[in-house]
């Protein structure tokens, strides 16, 4: 990859049903962890990483979001009036100035591959890189995107996928990559495989919410036969990537990955910032000591 990182897509289409009544008027990507939703953490992520054009591919129905990132004329009068310049310069800084957010609908529910697809024509040829929500992922340095940005950089690869090792019970959950070590955090792919069975998969490295790829891939993406449900895999265009390009890399980040995606994993992410805070950390420790 040459052209430096500028675009980011996030897949926020998901209707967030375990989490069902709150999503039924909250979308899931906008469930806090303390003060900040799940999409903020993505975005500031993204920024981290030098994008300054953020796609969001959302549904006709998904409202927040969008009204989350837009300006708030009548709350900033209020604060300002008030005098509340922290509070203000918060709800100020959802978006940097010199970022853009741009909202694409996915008019059906066909697979993450079908989501992504939908941001091409804003994404066009570029590299540009995806995060899904879901996956917090917390770093005390630079964010798990900006390290894949740039690895894939350095090393001139046609992508770069986030992976981290999973129970070998849990592989039919995950896209699961074959790959050959290059050092402590990076391999080179040569396989993928989506949701394989324990016994039949090639190892226990899953795919997680992080990828850097080519703007070719949305050809890919156009090409790929939908699977199971009629959903287009994005695993299944990495692939076909590979076959072509053959440098893709599997990339361990630095940071803790939280699985948002469930009750136990927004609990666990909860817990872990709370113990970031010097307020909030005694309080929690006094509740896990009384508990």
């Amino acid at each position: 990859m040459s052209k430096p990182l500028r675009k980011v897509v996030f897949p926020v289409a998901g209707l967030g049903t375990r989490f069902l009544p709150a999503t039924k008027v909250v979308a899931k990507e906008m469930l806090p962890v303390l003060d900040k939703p799940l999409i903020q953490y993505a975005v500031d992520e993204a920024v981290d990483a030098g994008a300054d054009t953020l796609v969001f591919v959302t549904n006709r129905y998904k409202h927040a979001i969008a009204d989350y990132f837009d300006k708030a004329y009548e709350l900033e009068a209020k604060l300002q009036e008030k005098g509340k310049d922290e509070l203000l310069a918060l709800v100020q800084g959802t978006l940097p100035r010199n970022v853009r957010a741009i909202f694409v609908t996915q008019p059906e529910a066909l697979g993450l591959g079908h989501a992504v697809l939908c941001a091409k024509p804003v994404v066009g040829d570029e590299p540009f890189g995806v995060i899904l929500p879901d996956d917090l992922i917390w770093n005390q340095g630079k964010g798990a995107l900006g390290q894949m940005a740039e690895l894939a950089q350095g090393q001139g690869a046609g992508g770069v996928i986030a992976v981290e090792e999973v129970p070998q019970t849990d592989t039919d959950k995950y896209g699961i990559v074959d790959a050959t070590p290059i050092d402590p955090r990076s391999a080179q792919i040569r396989h993928m495989v989506e949701k394989p069975k324990p016994s039949e998969a090639p190892s226990n490295l899953a795919v997680v919410g992080r990828y850097v790829l080519p703007g070719r891939i949305f050809e890919l993406l156009e090409k790929t036969t939908p699977g199971a449900g009629g959903e287009i895999q994005l695993t299944d265009a990495i692939d076909a990537l590979l076959k072509e390009q053959g440098k893709v890399l599997a990339y361990r980040f630095e940071g803790t990955r939280f699985d948002c995606g469930n009750k136990a994993g927004l609990v666990r992410a909860t817990m872990h910032m709370a113990l970031q805070d010097p307020k909030l950390a005694p309080v929690v420790r006094e509740l896990l000591a009384g508990l």
